[in-house]
């Protein structure tokens, strides 16, 4: 089992910066592949981005696409969300998950979710 726990959320303005973390415990393997998703009022969940390490390897969505960065300190530890220039369209709840296995940007293949951390961007 792994548990998962993303902070770092909160009510930023536009053109602002915040750094998301989730921090992971239980039994880690060590090819996991860590995703950050969001759901934003109204709408349905989405993929952000995620990461692999070793060797290191990211991917983005489009909207958020030279904006925000995947970081992890390494296979088994903290991965982090930067995101910077933030707008209003980015105002959503952010939740970490991590599975095992091909990579893939679909929510039901990931096993493991942290509870969400919620991102407010005024404009």
């Amino acid at each position: 089992q792994v548990q998962l726990q993303d902070s770092g959320g909160g009510l930023v303005q536009a053109g602002g910066s915040l750094r998301l973390s989730c921090a992971m415990s239980g039994r880690i393997p060590s090819n996991t592949i860590v995703a950050w998703f969001r759901q934003a009022p109204g709408k349905e969940r989405e993929f952000v981005g995620s990461i692999v390490t070793s060797p290191t390897s990211t991917v983005y969505a489009d909207s958020v696409k030279g904006r925000f960065t995947i970081s992890r300190e390494n296979a088994w530890g903290t991965a982090y969300l930067h995101m910077n220039e933030l707008n209003s369209e980015d105002t959503a709840v952010y939740q970490c998950a991590v599975k095992t296995g091909l990579w893939s940007a679909s929510l039901a293949s990931y096993d493991y979710w942290g509870q969400g951390t919620p991102v407010t961007v005024s404009s």
